[in-house]
């Protein structure tokens, strides 16, 4: 599923037009990016929790040439799925 077919979704299901609905969407991932930003975390209760996780410097190879290269430090987002989202995509307890 894209951005357009989610907004689809979105607009159908809740009975809202697709442009509050891309409004909407956009609301919530930009409220999300500037939380992380800020190194905070979202937890969404029964779907999961987004993160920010430091990756640190290491040494990696080059593949075309087997040189070897060093790789920056860096901040990289993770999305650990909540128990209730985790055991509706595999089948387990439906409510």
């Amino acid at each position: 599923m894209n951005k357009a077919e989610l907004i689809s979704h979105v607009a159908e299901k809740s009975g809202i037009t697709k442009t509050q609905a891309n409004d909407t969407i956009d609301a919530i991932t930009n409220a999300i990016i500037g939380t992380l930003k800020k190194g905070d975390k979202v937890t969404l209760v029964g779907f999961g929790t987004f993160s920010v996780s430091q990756r640190a410097a290491r040494n990696g190879r080059n593949p075309q040439t087997g040189e070897t290269i060093k790789i920056k430090a860096s901040k990289v987002a993770k999305f650990k799925a909540g128990k209730e989202f985790t055991d509706k995509i595999a089948g387990g307890k439906k409510k």
